[in-house]
Formats: structure tokens, sequence, C-alpha cells
């Protein structure tokens, strides 16, 4: 018999998300916190009145593939061509300086036999565990103060997207080395391929979608749905066929259209589904998914050294990083605060390799406190440093300011 559990959750997660949304704004604090706190909360971790199920999983995909679409559509592409060299730059040693500490800190507490491959290995995925990066967190973050299409904005989407890259090759190295039905040189070609066919790609659509969209004034509806189904085709063939994340996909299809006519109309189109129902269902999710396990006293002192070494390595990596390429240190320590959170990705990765025998079960609770803390800190540390001075952009009277300038845009051409 069909269940309409699903409707009760669904309600559930909105109206829990806007009310810890609304509060964590009270006190000066991203509205994004709220959410991640409402999944926290109602789920397996403290209330358990929610539980992670497959329409909550598919829809909190669904959600973070239009979020960071959206980031592509309001992305600066000039912006991002000057922050490319620096992204990569920001992005290496946002993986190399992680990578280390994260098998340091490893390596004091799982000695076991220490000449041994098989532990020297696990100590190594530790660290790649620590490389990950969400950048769901901090697009978000950043579109609520207004600084996503900046010089830093850019940067670390740029930064955050190669890190997915790096990440992904150092995931599948450590796994070829464990399991050898894993053909390194073939995931680096697909990678390639990706990125050579989606340019392709790209260009055409764009020229077809520019021109098409020229000929045409009157119910715009047409191109919101068009640019959606480009969205998932493109996320679908990144995760199918070249095992790239679905999110990459979805922010290159953002910046295709993004230079398009109608690119302000669709954006505030997505921007309305994203916050009515995608993003809170994501950002919950993340918390939902989380169960806090029982840990003792040297696992709980492994925890903590974790945690200071995966929030350490980031700003010190990535900001590093940043200053070789000319940004200020202000500018250097924004980059490196909004490369901390892990949120999903270090999940999936932890999960990867706990699958092939590279993690122990003991490991796993310390890596999701790692998660939890992680993701919640990143959005309230970048609202430290972008806002220390009340008259910069990206206060609340400017995102008020761009909220209502989309709306009219929208209003615009009903």
């Amino acid at each position: 018999m069909l269940s309409y559990k699903y409707l009760f959750d669904l309600a559930l997660i909105l109206i829990s998300t806007k009310l810890l949304g609304l509060l964590t704004r009270k006190i000066q604090m991203p509205q994004v916190v709220g959410a991640l706190l409402a999944g926290l909360i109602m789920g397996p971790a403290m209330l358990n009145i929610l539980n992670e199920t497959n329409f909550i999983k598919q829809m909190a995909e669904l959600g973070v593939i239009v979020l960071m679409f959206t980031a592509g559509l309001e992305t600066d592409i000039q912006e991002l061509k000057k922050t490319g060299k620096a992204s990569f730059v920001i992005a290496l040693m946002g993986v190399l300086l992680p990578l280390a500490g994260g098998f340091a800190v490893a390596t004091v507490f799982n000695k076991g036999d220490g000449a041994s491959a098989s532990v020297i290995m696990q100590n190594i995925f530790i660290g790649i565990i620590l490389t990950a990066t969400s950048v769901s967190i901090t697009v978000e973050t950043l579109k609520e103060l207004g600084k996503l299409s900046t010089r830093v904005g850019n940067a670390i989407l740029g930064a955050a997207l190669i890190d997915d890259i790096l990440g992904i090759i150092g995931l599948t190295i450590i796994i070829s080395l464990a399991d050898s039905s894993v053909n390194i040189w073939w995931v680096l070609i697909k990678i390639a391929l990706f990125f050579i066919c989606s340019a392709g790609i790209g260009v055409i659509f764009y020229v077809l979608f520019d021109k098409w969209v020229k000929q045409y004034d009157k119910d715009l509806r047409r191109f919101v749905i068009v640019a959606f189904v480009f969205c998932l085709l493109l996320s679908f063939v990144a995760e199918e066929f070249f095992g790239v994340a679905d999110i990459t996909g979805a922010f290159i299809a953002g910046l295709i259209i993004s230079n398009s006519q109608r690119t302000k109309y669709i954006a505030a189109r997505f921007d309305t589904m994203s916050y009515i129902l995608l993003s809170p269902i994501f950002f919950a999710s993340i918390g939902i998914s989380i169960e806090m396990p029982e840990m003792s006293g040297s696992i709980i002192w492994f925890t903590i050294l974790l945690l200071v070494v995966a929030v350490l390595t980031k700003i010190l990596g990535c900001g590093f990083g940043a200053k070789l390429c000319k940004f200020s240190n202000k500018e250097s320590l924004r980059i490196g605060v909004g490369m901390i959170s892990r949120g999903e990705v270090a999940l999936i990765v932890a999960s990867k390799g706990a699958a092939v025998g590279l993690m122990s079960t003991v490991v796993f609770g310390p890596i999701v406190v790692m998660v939890v803390v992680t993701t919640i800190i990143t959005p309230v540390l970048l609202k430290l440093v972008f806002n220390k001075s009340k008259n910069q952009p990206g206060n609340n009277e400017n995102i008020n300011s761009n909220l209502v300038n989309k709306y009219e845009e929208t209003l615009k051409y009903e």
C-alpha cells in the first residue's frame, strides 16, 4: 500500500528549517546553519523523528544539483577566468596539507604494525577524507552574504571544483592499491574526456539556446524548462559515464547558460524553486543522515585532534595558495575559511573506503563528528570574516536589494 508519510516528512523539514533559519538569522548567523541544525535535531542523532529515506536522499541530490546550477548561472565567467590559475594553486595546497595532516594524525593513533602496508594505506585514507570540500554549504552562505560573484567567491568556487577532481584522483589511487580491479589511468582519461565533451556540447548548446532565446519575448517559462533539462542531462552524464560528481556537471551547465539574454530570469526562477523546496531538504538531509556513535576516551582525543587538523589545514593550505597568487591577507583568510566544510562529500568518500576495507568502523565516529562540526562552523566563520565592516558590500541591506532586483526582473517577464 502506498505510504504518504513522505508528505509529513516534507512538511516537517520545511517548517523546522525555516524556523531555525529565522532563529539563526536573529543571532546574526547565516540561515543555512539553522537548516543544518534542523536536520541534526530531527534526525537519528537527537530526536529521531526523521530518518533518511530514498525520497529524502533523491530530493536532496536534486537540491544540491539546482544549487550548483544556480551558482553557475550567477558566476561571472570573466572573473572566473582570471582566478582559474589561482583556483588550481589554492585547490592543490588545500589537498596536500590536509592529506599530510590527516595522515600524521592517523599515524599517531593507528600505529598497529607501523611497517604494515595495510596500516599505512588506512592512514593515508584518513588524509584523503580530509581533502574533501563541500562547496554547496559555502555557495549558499556566499549567496546569502551577496559575495558569490566576487573575486574571492569565484576563487572558492573554482578551487572547490578542482578540489573535487583532485579528490577523485586521490581516492581512485588509494582504492586501486586496495582493489586491483580499479584502473587509475582509465579514471583519469574519463575525467579529461568529460571536460572535453562538456566544452564541445557547451558551445553547441549555447549557440542554439541563445539564438532561440532572442526570437521569443513571451512565455519565457519554456526557457527555464529547457535550461533545467540541460542541467539534469549534463549532471547525469557526468556521474554515469565519466565518474565526475553530478554537481560539477550542474555547475558547468549553469556556466554555459550564464551569458544568455534571459539568465537573470532563469536564475530567479531557480532561486524560487530552491528556496521554497529543494535547498531546505538538501541541508536538512545532511543532518538527518548523521548518527552519533559511542566513542571511548582515546577516540574522543583522536576526534578533537582530527577536527583541529581538518580546520587548520584547509585555512592554512588554501590561504597559503591564495597568498601565492597575490590575494590579500583578508582575501586569503576568506578563501581558506570557505574551503573548510566537508559536508556530505567526506561521508561519501569515507563510505567508499570502508567498502574496500580502508577504514575501520571505530574511525567512522570521529569522521562523522568532524563532518558535523566543519559543516556547521563554516557558514558562521564565513559570516565573521566577510562582515567585519557593516558598510562592506554583502550586508543585509545589499542582500535585500539583490532579492528585490531579482523579483522585479521576474515580474518584468511575466
